[in-house]
C-alpha cells in the first residue's frame, strides 16, 4: 500500500500544506453560499456528465422488470419450458423462475463488490468503458441463448455489470458535483431505475401479440440502444477529480475541475482544488489503507454501518412488497384487469414521488425525509395488514380497493423518500478514499436483501402456500417501525456538509442526532 501513498500524496508539499488549508476553508465557504438553482447555472457541465453515468441504471432497472413479463409470453414458454401435458401445456417450472429471477440480483451482488478495487485502480472511465463492453456481450448471450441453462448464465453475467453500474453513478456523481447539488443528482439514480421499469413495461405490452421468437429477442435486443450513446458521452467525460488527485494527477484534476464548471467570480477552481488537497491529506493522515478492512475500522465502521443499514432498510420496509403490486391487487380480490390498471398506475406513481423528492431534499435533510418516510410506510403497512382482518373481507370488496390504494400510497411514500435519498446517503456517507468501498459494501448488502426476499415473498403471497394476503402488511410493517428505531439513534444528518466536515465530525464521534447544528469549528479547535 505504500505506492498507494506515494501517488495520493503527490505534489503536497510541506511549504504549500498551510495555503492548501486555507484555500480549502475558502472553497468550503462557497459550497456553503450556492443554492441548487445557481448551482445548476454555474456548474451544467457536471450535471451533463453525472446523469450520463446515471443513465446506465436504466439498464438495471429495464432488466429487472422485463424477465417477469416473458412467463406470459408463449414464444418464450414454449422455447424455454417445459410441456406439461394438454392439461397444461408449455410453462417455465417454478425452479428455472426462480433461477433466472435471482440471476440478476446474485450478479449484482458480485458486481458490486468487485467493482471497487478497479475503479481505485484504473479509473471511473476505463471501468465504464469495460462495463460498456461485456454488457454489450451478454446481451448477445440472452437474445440468442439456445436453451434456458444459457440464458440464466447470460442474467448473471449481465447481473454483475448492473452491479458495477450501481457502484459507479452513485460514486461518480458525488465527485463531480458541488455540494448543493450532491443530493439531487444522486436522487435522480432511483429516477433511472424507475424509467428503466417504465420503458420495459411498455415493450412487454408492445410484444405481448408477438408468437414468434422476436417477442422475447426484441425485448432483449432493445437493451443495446443505451450503450452507444453512453459510449459515446463517455468519450468526452472528464475522469473524476478526486481520484486524479489520489494518484498524484493534480494538474489533470485541476483541468477537469475547469471543465465541469463556468466561469465565473463564483467559482474557485484553485479553492476546490485545495479542498480535495485537504481531504485526501487528512484521510491519508487517518486511515491506514483503501481496503474493506479499513471500512471497518474506528470511525469508518459507523459511516459504513450507516451505508449499508439505509441500503438494507431500502430493500426490506415495503420495495419488494411494491414490486409485487399487480400480483397483490389480483390476491386482494380485485378483477384482473383492474389489477393490471392499478398497477400500471402504481408504476406511474412511483415516477411522480420520485421527481417529488427532489422539492423534499431541496427543504429537508437525509435524515429527516428517511426517517419520516420508513414511519410513513409503517403506518401504511399495518393499516393495509389491518384491513385484511376485518370482518366479512371477503364479501366486502370495498376493503381490496381500499388496500388497493394504501398500497400506491405506500409507493408514492417510498419512492419519495426511502427509495432515492438512500442512494445519496450511501454514496455520501463514506470517506472519500473508501467511497467506491463504502458505496460497494451497501450495494452488495442490499442485493443479499433482495436475494432473501426474492425467495421469501411468494411463500408469503401465494395462495398455496402462506396466503397472507394484506396481512403480508404487518410483516413490513414491523420492519419499517424498527428501521424508524434505528433512525432516531443511528442516523446523522449530511445535508449541507462537505466531505471534509464529514471526516472531522465522525473523527470527532458527534452522536448521530447533533450533525445537523454541530458547529464544525468545534472539532477543528480542539484537534488544533
Amino acid at each position: 500500500m505504500a505506492d498507494t501513498k506515494i501517488d495520493a500524496t503527490k505534489g503536497f508539499s510541506e511549504d504549500h500544506s498551510g495555503d492548501i488549508r486555507e484555500r480549502s476553508k475558502v472553497a468550503t465557504d462557497i459550497e456553503h453560499s450556492l443554492g441548487v438553482i445557481e448551482a445548476v447555472k454555474l456548474y451544467p457541465m457536471a450535471v451533463l456528465w453525472a446523469t450520463l453515468f446515471a443513465w446506465s441504471l436504466v439498464m438495471v432497472g429495464y432488466d429487472s422488470g422485463i424477465i417477469y413479463s416473458f412467463y406470459a409470453l408463449p414464444a418464450f414458454v414454449k422455447k424455454y419450458g417445459t410441456y406439461y401435458g394438454p392439461d397444461i401445456g408449455y410453462e417455465v417450472s417454478a425452479k428455472w423462475q426462480n433461477v433466472l429471477g435471482m440471476g440478476t440480483p446474485v450478479g449484482q451482488f458480485l458486481g458490486a463488490f468487485t467493482a471497487s478495487w478497479p475503479m481505485e485502480r484504473w479509473g471511473r472511465k476505463k471501468v465504464f468503458w469495460a462495463s460498456l463492453f461485456f454488457t454489450t456481450a451478454w446481451i448477445f448471450l440472452q437474445m440468442f441463448a439456445n436453451n434456458i441453462h444459457t440464458l440464466a448464465a447470460g442474467e448473471f453475467l449481465a447481473g454483475i455489470m448492473y452491479g458495477t453500474y450501481v457502484v459507479l453513478a452513485p460514486t461518480y456523481a458525488s465527485e463531480v458535483c458541488p455540494l448543493a447539488l450532491r443530493g439531487i443528482l444522486n436522487a435522480g439514480m432511483n429516477l433511472a431505475y424507475v424509467i428503466g421499469q417504465f420503458v420495459a413495461a411498455g415493450v412487454g405490452k408492445g410484444v405481448a401479440t408477438r408468437t414468434d421468437q422476436w417477442a422475447y429477442r426484441i425485448p432483449f435486443a432493445v437493451q443495446w440502444i443505451w450503450i452507444p450513446f453512453l459510449a459515446g458521452g463517455l468519450f468526452f467525460a472528464p475522469e473524476s477529480p478526486w481520484w486524479l488527485v489520489r494518484k498524484g494527477r493534480v494538474e489533470e484534476a485541476e483541468a477537469v475541475l475547469k471543465r465541469l464548471a463556468r466561469d465565473s467570480p463564483k467559482v474557485d477552481v484553485k479553492a476546490t482544488l485545495a479542498n480535495i488537497q485537504e481531504t485526501t491529506m487528512h484521510e491519508i493522515e487517518v486511515e491506514k489503507d483503501t481496503t474493506y478492512i479499513e471500512c471497518f475500522r474506528d470511525s469508518n465502521r459507523r459511516r459504513t454501518e450507516v451505508a449499508i443499514m439505509v441500503q438494507i432498510w431500502q430493500v426490506i420496509t415495503g420495495i419488494s412488497l411494491i414490486g409485487y403490486a399487480t400480483y397483490f391487487f389480483e390476491l386482494a380480490g380485485l378483477p384482473v384487469s383492474a389489477a393490471f390498471d392499478m398497477g400500471v398506475g402504481n408504476t406511474a406513481i412511483g415516477f411522480v414521488a420520485t421527481c417529488s423528492s427532489w422539492v423534499f431534499m431541496s427543504y429537508f435533510g437525509r435524515r429527516t425525509i428517511f426517517m419520516y418516510g420508513v414511519a410513513g410506510m409503517c403506518v401504511a403497512l399495518f393499516i393495509i395488514g389491518g384491513l385484511d382482518c376485518a370482518p366479512k373481507y371477503d364479501s366486502r370488496p370495498g376493503f381490496a380497493w381500499a388496500q388497493a390504494a394504501l398500497l400506491d400510497v405506500l409507493t408514492f411514500v417510498f419512492q419519495g423518500t426511502v427509495g432515492p435519498v438512500n442512494f445519496v446517503i450511501f454514496a455520501e456517507i463514506g470517506a472519500t478514499r473508501l467511497r467506491s468501498q463504502t458505496v460497494a459494501l451497501a450495494t452488495s448488502s442490499g442485493s443479499i436483501a433482495q436475494i432473501i426476499m426474492t425467495v421469501v415473498i411468494p411463500y408469503m403471497l401465494n395462495a398455496s402456500s402462506g396466503n397472507w394476503r394484506g396481512k403480508t402488511g404487518f410483516f413490513f410493517g414491523g420492519i419499517s417501525a424498527l428501521a424508524t428505531v434505528w433512525c432516531y439513534f443511528r442516523l446523522p444528518e449530511t445535508k449541507g456538509r462537505t466531505f471534509e466536515e464529514l471526516d472531522y465530525m465522525f473523527e470527532a464521534r458527534v452522536p448521530p442526532r447533533m450533525f445537523k447544528d454541530y458547529k464544525i469549528m468545534d472539532s477543528r479547535e480542539v484537534e488544533a
